[in-house]
């Protein structure tokens, strides 16, 4: 498996496109579309935890040492019980961050904090945000449908949790998902499993003031990553080549070229730009980040062969023609194809490529847990 593998293609056949119709603003009536924060509500009150559930970016719940100087999920700690239900409220925007992402060291950053939609982009330094957590998905939905009305049949059929106000309440570490992408690449789902367990045992002790050393549960931080020698990194099933790209990857976010602070408030091209600039982190892995743990809206990757299916799909064409022939990357749809398809759906090309997974079935769970 590649670096930029591609999400995996179901065994169910590809979901029938009505035929092209003139474009009408259209009011989807199912899946949290219509009524977003009643729906939303609803799901907090049936899945508390579900805001922060493991997934594929965020690998397990966070911790935080609670008075006793026990480690405790976030999510069943008192001090952060009002991240369920999700809010609806808070600013966000599809051209920044609109995860909550933590800290090494505990703390956690936003773009843009509560109550902060009326304030001047000269004292923020960010444009005013567009939207809030209960709407978001509600306006990306209408633009698609209002762009296109063929899309209205698969978001009836598959609503998109990713962004979703559940979604949107996912507390992710950045410095822990990179790593545990760059330990996942070109190997099986147990064996990238067995792989970080054996990486946390490296750190999984901590020695006290007084010598005894007692045992942890949280991630290590990118200065003990950093500190720790390719030899050692390597015992815990790590090829040389991933040993250095995540020793690489510390490095930087231990020197603060890389923080949460600035993946939160950083625009799509600065996002992209300081994280390819790391070894082990491509393109594709950079797109699949940005849009499944940074929630950002506005993401397209035109090098996922999923996405190039079902835009192929979406364009009226056979794919089973398609496969055999070419090769290469763009082996269904030519790239210059692919956005300028894309490009009337910006700034919700996320949400677009997420239906793009649906309609062939793809199985998206490999990418966002």
């Amino acid at each position: 498996m590649s670096l930029r593998r591609s999400a995996r293609l179901g065994t169910t056949s590809a979901i029938k496109l009505p035929a092209q119709t003139a474009p009408t603003v259209s009011r989807v009536q199912k899946n949290t579309v219509a009524k977003p924060q009643k729906t939303a509500k609803k799901a907090a009150q049936a899945n508390p935890s579900a805001a922060s559930k493991s997934s594929y970016w965020s690998p397990e719940p966070p911790t935080v040492t609670n008075a006793t100087g026990e480690d405790q999920p976030v999510a069943t700690n008192p001090a952060n019980r009002h991240l369920t239900p999700p809010p609806l409220d808070r600013p966000v925007d599809p051209h920044r961050t609109n995860a909550t992402l933590l800290t090494p060291h505990g703390s956690s950053v936003l773009a843009y904090p509560a109550h902060t939609e009326d304030a001047s982009p000269s004292k923020t330094g960010l444009p005013r945000p567009a939207a809030t957590t209960g709407t978001l998905l509600d306006q990306a939905i209408s633009h698609l449908i209002s762009t296109d009305p063929r899309l209205k049949d698969v978001i009836e059929k598959h609503s998109c949790p990713l962004f979703s106000p559940v979604g949107l309440a996912e507390q992710v570490d950045p410095f822990n998902s990179l790593t545990s992408s760059i330990i996942g690449q070109q190997v099986s789902g147990a064996a990238a499993k067995s792989i970080r367990n054996k990486f946390l045992a490296l750190f999984d002790l901590v020695s006290t003031a007084d010598g005894a050393a007692v045992p942890r549960s949280r991630f290590p931080l990118p200065e003990e990553v950093a500190r720790c020698d390719i030899a050692t990194l390597r015992t815990a099933g790590l090829s040389q080549r991933k040993a250095e790209y995540i020793q690489g990857l510390a490095e930087k976010f231990a020197s603060g070229e890389l923080s949460a602070q600035m993946l939160a408030r950083a625009s799509d091209e600065e996002l992209v730009e300081k994280l390819t600039a790391v070894r082990g982190l491509g393109k594709w892995s950079v797109e699949m980040f940005a849009c499944f743990a940074l929630k950002r809206v506005d993401v397209f990757s035109t090098g996922d062969l999923g996405v190039q299916r079902g835009c192929a799909v979406f364009a009226g064409r056979d794919v089973s023609k398609l496969k055999g022939k070419g090769g290469g990357k763009f082996k269904y749809m030519s790239e210059k194809d692919m956005l300028e398809m894309a490009a009337k759906f910006a700034p919700y090309r996320s949400v677009f490529m997420w239906y793009m997974w649906r309609i062939e079935n793809v199985d998206v769970a490999v990418l966002g847990g």
